[in-house]
């Protein structure tokens, strides 16, 4: 389907959401070439960023599509924009942990790298004045963040089961799954599905021989080579496809 993009909506940090011309249950993202970190305190640009991110937001989306996995992606037009089923979004980040890294194993004074058993999954609550704070399931439910456990349950089940399908994944393009960031939004018809993005800036992902990180936290930690790691990435998940 051809969609013309319209008015700016919103304009968030890392894309820009626009209305689509004469239709209501889509809107149209666009990915920009910034970086971001501790809350945005920390920021850059980055030239080519926003393709990369989508070209590798859209290679997830798609594969999790095969999978029955279901998101708000429709389609990818241009370099850098996505159209995308129109969400109410569930105001969570939905974090997986495979391993400690980062502030986790700082705040326990484990090692970073520690592999935990079973994967875990965290809630932190989408507020960016607030810095987006971890919340427990109790409290979600008593400040009617979520509508009822069940709910919450259910996103738990289906970050596990994305969990599994991008280990996977990234283990087919030696890259080890660290943790990730999810959100999810609800349809008009009350399905969730997945929205925002899925890519080196939602994720945590080291080489598997060398543990070198290959997402956001070069630019966290002033590793460089940003960019040339997220076109590793996408590089070998497109060499993933060939196979």
């Amino acid at each position: 389907m051809n969609y013309s993009k319209g008015e700016l909506l919103y304009e968030g940090k890392a894309k820009r959401v626009y209305s689509v011309v004469d239709q209501n249950d889509v809107v149209w993202l666009e990915f920009k070439d910034s970086l971001t970190a501790f809350n945005a305190e920390k920021k850059a640009e980055l030239d080519d960023k926003g393709p990369i991110n989508r070209n590798i937001a859209t290679y997830i989306f798609k594969y999790l599509a095969d999978k029955d996995i279901g998101s708000h992606w429709l389609e990818s037009p241009g370099e850098r924009d996505m159209v995308c089923r129109k969400v109410e979004i569930i105001p969570l980040e939905v974090v997986v942990r495979n391993t400690l890294a980062g502030s986790t194993a700082k705040k326990f004074a484990i090692e970073e790298g520690t592999a935990l058993e079973e994967p875990l999954v965290e809630f932190y609550y989408k507020k960016d004045e607030l810095g987006d704070p971890f919340i427990s399931d109790d409290q979600i439910i008593a400040l009617k963040i979520c509508d009822n456990k069940v709910v919450l349950d259910e996103l738990k089940k289906r970050a596990l089961r994305v969990n599994t399908e991008l280990k996977a994944l990234f283990a087919k393009a030696n890259i080890n799954l660290i943790d990730f960031k999810l959100e999810f939004g609800t349809l008009p018809n009350g399905d969730i599905v997945l929205s925002d993005e899925i890519s080196p800036d939602s994720c945590r992902l080291w080489d598997m021989d060398s543990n070198e990180k290959m997402d956001k936290d070069r630019f966290r930690r002033d590793l460089g080579g940003v960019k040339e790691a997220y076109m590793n990435v996408y590089n070998r998940l497109l060499d993933v496809k060939s196979q």
